[in-house]
């Protein structure tokens, strides 16, 4: 690795985590990668609203184990 990756890598560490979330993010989605399946406009709308209600707290999130647990109680 070079050194000018490894200072970067060592100052993206130093960030606090919601900031390297996002750049983890901006990191990913700008890899150029083909998709399995196509995905509507619609979809992508409901993915990036979904994505922005969680950065945001809007929604908060729980393990699977959890929201079986709450289906199982709910629908015995």
């Amino acid at each position: 690795m070079s050194s000018e990756i490894e200072d970067l890598v060592r100052k993206a560490l130093a960030l606090p985590a919601q900031t390297r979330a996002s750049l983890a993010e901006l990191l990913l989605e700008s890899l150029d990668h083909q998709e399995d399946f196509p995905v509507s406009d619609e979809w992508l709308d409901e993915i990036q609203h979904r994505c922005h209600a969680i950065d945001t707290g809007q929604v908060s999130l729980i393990d699977a184990d959890e929201a079986l647990n709450r289906l199982r109680q709910k629908y015995p």
